[in-house]
């Protein structure tokens, strides 16, 4: 009986949390009615873009899927394309809502074409305006091209699980890509005025739970329950089309290509985001992972500690100590970094000694570019011990005993120039007389956990552009100063003569 009130107690459990996730779920218990079509969140951005001096008149010929990716199928061959086909529409949606494009028929160019001729002829049979012209069509100033040029699948996939006695969850998810590139071409000179490109991830999410177990010889319990969460290809491109569009306006305005009503509006909240963003994107890989290094090039730590020596003694004791820590790194995942400090060792009823000891070696940052990131330390060094003349009532050091020592720990930038970290170590002594005692084989060695602060600092030194600038002014003073002399000697020359 306690088997099964523990199976059910934990099978209640896990009904409780997935309740408590019921935003997600989104169960389809009934016909929902048609609705508006949802909006992404750069639709905000494109919508409050300043107000333009004069509307761009723009043709968007096809906007078309160049990827030509079918959708992956586990049960056979799926001739379903892997995003959308109607990307032209999207576009011409996207043109229209930012207030900055009179957009122009140019995908049914032909209905609409036939469309006249239809009109042109009923008005010449059927009524007295046969000698009234059409309007002329319009004609675009500019012509928006380009298409979806990439869907990456599984760019990133990953997942968790637990399972204990047939009770357990489990999640998964996956992430795909779209890429896609907006040019602007000129329409009376073929020139290409400006190219954007954009990409939007896809995320897949499944997560379920489950109890499969005998509660008892002939009664099973089995229950799942579990949800999948796959975010939309056609909102994807939506949203990778808006932000190609609001950077091909923003950076038209930048290069003098088209003019603000109001050129106070070049500050406005929607273009200053832009521009930061650009900087930003710089340093980030195609897997958005900020690629620029956070940490400066030395940095200094405090580090307090606890040390537990494990010897030939037994019931040996845990001591508080401290650390200092200099690291100096070239921009690379490696560091060079050394360490000093000092701290006691002792078993209970049998000794007890301070120690001081420096060393040193690579560190290796794992994640050198992430906020957070794990590292590994292996270096070597020398533990020397501190004795006591009692005769004269002095200390002194004695006894070098070299080690090797590795460390795994984890740190975590407050800011660039402030991290925090813990770490674990151990220092195998290379010797069996640490302590004073030889016995067996098997050299001394010190455990250790350390906490700490570091604080990062680099040399300030003057950009390229500085120093070129720097040149190029020496030189503008040396020839002007060699066109001075010049001048006065041909003056000179002038008057005597």
């Amino acid at each position: 009986m306690k088997t099964i009130h523990l199976t059910y107690y934990l099978l209640i459990t896990s009904m409780l949390i997935f309740s408590a996730c019921t935003n997600y779920l989104y169960e389809p218990m009934r016909v929902k009615e048609a609705r508006l079509g949802a909006e992404t969140q750069h639709y905000k951005e494109l919508t409050k873009l300043p107000e333009p001096k004069e509307k761009i008149v723009a043709a968007v010929y096809k906007f078309r899927d160049q990827t030509g990716q079918y959708k992956e199928s586990q049960t056979g061959a799926s001739w379903s394309t892997a995003v959308t086909q109607g990307a032209t529409s999207i576009l011409l949606r996207a043109m229209e809502e930012s207030g900055w494009f009179i957009p122009i028929e140019r995908e049914g160019l032909s209905n609409l074409l036939n469309e006249r001729k239809i009109i042109r002829s009923s008005r010449a049979n059927y009524t007295d305006q046969k000698d009234q012209l059409l309007p002329p069509l319009i004609f675009a100033g500019i012509i928006i091209e380009g298409g979806i040029v990439s869907y990456d699948s599984n760019i990133k996939t990953g997942g968790a699980g637990v399972r204990y006695f047939g009770t357990g969850s489990s999640g998964e998810y996956r992430e795909d890509r779209v890429t896609i590139y907006l040019r602007a071409v000129s329409t009376s000179t073929g020139r290409i005025l400006k190219t954007i490109y954009t990409s939007k991830t896809i995320l897949s999410q499944q997560i379920d739970v489950g109890v499969f177990r005998f509660v008892s010889l002939r009664r099973l319990l089995e229950a799942e329950m579990g949800y999948t969460y796959n975010e939309p290809g056609e909102m994807a491109v939506k949203e990778a089309i808006e932000k190609a569009v609001i950077g091909l306006i923003i950076e038209g305005i930048e290069e003098s290509l088209w003019q603000l009503l109001d050129e106070s509006e070049l500050q406005s909240a929607v273009i200053t985001e832009y521009k930061n963003e650009r900087n930003e994107n710089t340093n980030i890989d195609a897997f958005g992972i900020n690629t620029q290094n956070r940490r400066a090039t030395f940095g200094v730590g405090l580090n307090a500690t606890a040390r537990s020596y494990q010897g030939d003694y037994v019931k040996a004791k845990p001591f508080a100590g401290g650390e200092l820590n200099l690291e100096y790194s070239s921009n690379s995942r490696f560091t060079l970094m050394s360490s000093i400090g000092a701290h006691e060792i002792g078993a209970k009823d049998a000794f007890t000694t301070t120690v001081g000891y420096a060393d040193i070696g690579l560190k290796y940052k794992l994640l050198n570019y992430h906020i957070t990131t794990p590292y590994l330390y292996v270096g070597a060094g020398t533990v020397k011990e501190l004795k006591n003349d009692f005769d004269n009532d002095i200390k002194y050091w004695e006894y070098f005993y070299p080690h090797a020592k590795i460390e795994l720990g984890i740190e975590h930038l407050i800011t660039n120039k402030l991290g925090i970290q813990a770490s674990v170590n151990y220092k195998h002594i290379l010797t069996d007389n640490l302590d004073g005692l030889e016995v067996g084989k098997f050299d001394d060695f010190i455990w250790g956990v350390n906490v700490g602060i570091t604080k990062y600092f680099s040399i300030n030194k003057k950009p390229k552009e500085v120093k070129q600038k720097m040149g190029e002014l020496r030189e503008d003073n040396n020839n002007n100063l060699w066109s001075r002399i010049i001048n006065e000697k041909s003056t000179k020359s002038n008057k005597q003569k």
